[in-house]
Protein backbone atom coordinates (compact mmCIF):
# COMPACT_ATOMS: atom_id res chain seq x y z
CA UNK A 1 0.00 0.00 0.00
CA UNK A 2 1.35 3.44 -0.92
CA UNK A 3 0.37 6.86 0.36
CA UNK A 4 0.04 9.80 -2.01
CA UNK A 5 3.61 10.89 -1.12
CA UNK A 6 5.04 7.53 -2.27
CA UNK A 7 5.86 6.60 1.30
CA UNK A 8 5.24 2.93 1.84
CA UNK A 9 3.01 2.05 4.77
CA UNK A 10 3.17 -1.15 6.74
CA UNK A 11 0.28 -3.56 7.02
CA UNK A 12 -1.52 -3.66 10.36
CA UNK A 13 -1.99 -6.87 12.25
CA UNK A 14 -5.77 -7.40 12.25
CA UNK A 15 -7.44 -6.96 15.62
CA UNK A 16 -8.65 -10.55 15.62
CA UNK A 17 -5.00 -11.72 15.51
CA UNK A 18 -3.76 -9.08 17.94
CA UNK A 19 -6.44 -9.90 20.52
CA UNK A 20 -4.77 -13.11 21.82
CA UNK A 21 -1.69 -11.08 22.80
CA UNK A 22 -3.90 -9.17 25.22
CA UNK A 23 -4.81 -12.33 27.11
CA UNK A 24 -1.23 -12.95 28.20
CA UNK A 25 0.01 -10.75 31.02
CA UNK A 26 2.58 -8.14 29.94
CA UNK A 27 5.13 -9.65 32.32
CA UNK A 28 4.99 -12.94 30.39
CA UNK A 29 5.47 -11.11 27.05
CA UNK A 30 8.53 -9.32 28.39
CA UNK A 31 9.99 -12.45 29.99
CA UNK A 32 9.63 -14.46 26.75
CA UNK A 33 11.33 -11.69 24.78
CA UNK A 34 14.17 -11.44 27.33
CA UNK A 35 14.80 -15.20 27.31
CA UNK A 36 14.92 -15.18 23.49
CA UNK A 37 17.16 -12.10 23.28
CA UNK A 38 19.53 -13.36 25.99
CA UNK A 39 20.04 -16.51 23.95
CA UNK A 40 20.49 -14.72 20.62
CA UNK A 41 22.70 -11.96 22.05
CA UNK A 42 24.68 -14.03 24.57
CA UNK A 43 28.06 -13.33 22.93
CA UNK A 44 27.40 -9.58 22.76
CA UNK A 45 26.15 -9.52 26.34
CA UNK A 46 29.24 -11.38 27.60
CA UNK A 47 31.49 -8.97 25.69
CA UNK A 48 29.74 -5.99 27.30
CA UNK A 49 28.49 -4.68 23.96
CA UNK A 50 25.11 -3.86 25.51
CA UNK A 51 26.45 -2.21 28.65
CA UNK A 52 25.15 1.12 27.36
CA UNK A 53 21.71 -0.17 28.43
CA UNK A 54 22.85 -0.80 32.01
CA UNK A 55 20.59 1.12 34.40
CA UNK A 56 18.59 2.35 31.39
CA UNK A 57 15.02 1.40 30.60
CA UNK A 58 14.09 0.52 27.02
CA UNK A 59 10.43 0.14 26.08
CA UNK A 60 9.59 -1.61 22.84
CA UNK A 61 6.00 -1.08 21.76
CA UNK A 62 4.35 -3.13 19.02
CA UNK A 63 1.50 -0.80 18.11
CA UNK A 64 -0.80 -3.06 16.14
CA UNK A 65 -0.43 -5.99 18.57
CA UNK A 66 -1.06 -3.71 21.57
CA UNK A 67 1.94 -5.06 23.48
CA UNK A 68 4.85 -3.38 25.22
CA UNK A 69 8.13 -4.80 26.41
CA UNK A 70 10.27 -3.15 29.05
CA UNK A 71 13.91 -4.23 29.33
CA UNK A 72 17.28 -3.21 30.71
CA UNK A 73 20.72 -4.74 31.17
CA UNK A 74 21.89 -5.90 34.58
CA UNK A 75 24.64 -8.35 35.50
CA UNK A 76 25.47 -8.97 31.84
CA UNK A 77 21.93 -10.03 30.94
CA UNK A 78 18.78 -8.46 29.62
CA UNK A 79 16.16 -8.20 32.34
CA UNK A 80 12.48 -7.28 32.36
CA UNK A 81 11.51 -3.99 33.93
CA UNK A 82 8.21 -2.76 35.34
CA UNK A 83 5.85 -1.56 32.63
CA UNK A 84 5.01 2.04 33.36
CA UNK A 85 5.30 5.22 31.36
CA UNK A 86 8.88 5.99 32.39
CA UNK A 87 11.66 5.04 30.02
CA UNK A 88 15.01 6.28 28.83
CA UNK A 89 14.14 5.22 25.28
CA UNK A 90 10.94 4.05 23.64
CA UNK A 91 10.84 2.37 20.25
CA UNK A 92 7.44 2.02 18.61
CA UNK A 93 6.41 0.35 15.33
CA UNK A 94 3.98 -2.17 13.88
CA UNK A 95 4.73 -5.89 13.99
CA UNK A 96 5.49 -5.97 10.27
CA UNK A 97 8.14 -3.24 10.57
CA UNK A 98 9.88 -4.95 13.49
CA UNK A 99 9.90 -8.18 11.47
CA UNK A 100 11.34 -6.30 8.46
CA UNK A 101 14.12 -4.97 10.70
CA UNK A 102 14.82 -8.43 12.12
CA UNK A 103 15.02 -9.86 8.60
CA UNK A 104 17.27 -6.96 7.56
CA UNK A 105 14.88 -6.17 4.73
CA UNK A 106 14.44 -2.59 5.85
CA UNK A 107 16.82 0.01 7.20
CA UNK A 108 15.88 1.67 10.53
CA UNK A 109 16.66 5.12 9.13
CA UNK A 110 14.19 4.59 6.28
CA UNK A 111 11.49 3.50 8.72
CA UNK A 112 12.17 6.53 10.93
CA UNK A 113 11.95 8.94 7.98
CA UNK A 114 8.72 7.26 6.86
CA UNK A 115 7.38 7.59 10.43
CA UNK A 116 6.85 3.84 10.62
CA UNK A 117 9.43 3.54 13.42
CA UNK A 118 9.31 6.08 16.22
CA UNK A 119 12.09 6.54 18.77
CA UNK A 120 11.46 8.82 21.73
CA UNK A 121 13.70 9.70 24.61
CA UNK A 122 17.47 9.78 25.00
CA UNK A 123 18.83 10.45 21.50
CA UNK A 124 22.35 9.29 22.41
CA UNK A 125 21.00 6.01 23.78
CA UNK A 126 18.95 5.56 20.62
CA UNK A 127 22.03 6.08 18.45
CA UNK A 128 24.04 3.62 20.54
CA UNK A 129 21.31 1.01 20.15
CA UNK A 130 21.07 1.63 16.40
CA UNK A 131 24.86 1.39 16.00
CA UNK A 132 24.91 -1.83 18.02
CA UNK A 133 22.18 -3.37 15.88
CA UNK A 134 23.85 -2.18 12.64
CA UNK A 135 27.12 -3.83 13.67
CA UNK A 136 25.58 -7.00 15.05
CA UNK A 137 26.94 -10.17 13.46
CA UNK A 138 23.72 -12.17 13.41
CA UNK A 139 25.24 -14.93 11.34
CA UNK A 140 27.33 -15.94 14.36
CA UNK A 141 24.12 -16.39 16.37
CA UNK A 142 23.07 -19.97 15.69
CA UNK A 143 19.35 -19.27 15.31
CA UNK A 144 19.63 -16.39 12.87
CA UNK A 145 19.76 -18.43 9.63
CA UNK A 146 16.57 -20.23 10.69
CA UNK A 147 14.86 -16.98 11.70
CA UNK A 148 15.98 -15.21 8.54
CA UNK A 149 14.73 -18.03 6.33
CA UNK A 150 11.38 -18.10 8.10
CA UNK A 151 10.99 -14.32 7.86
CA UNK A 152 12.01 -14.22 4.18
CA UNK A 153 9.31 -16.78 3.39
CA UNK A 154 6.58 -15.29 5.57
CA UNK A 155 6.93 -11.51 5.12
CA UNK A 156 5.57 -11.40 1.54
CA UNK A 157 2.58 -13.47 2.67
CA UNK A 158 2.10 -11.18 5.68
CA UNK A 159 1.99 -8.15 3.36
CA UNK A 160 -0.47 -9.79 0.96
CA UNK A 161 -2.79 -10.91 3.74
CA UNK A 162 -2.83 -7.77 5.86
CA UNK A 163 -2.12 -4.84 3.50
Amino acid sequence: MQTKNNIQTSPNLPGVLAKPFGYLPAKIHSQLLVVFLNRILSTSLKAGDLDFLRNKKLIIEVRDAYIRYSVSVANGRLMTMPLDNSSDLMIRANMYDFLMLAARKEDPDTLVFQRRLVMQGDTELGLELKNFLDGLDMESAGLFPVIESLLNKSLPLYRRLFA
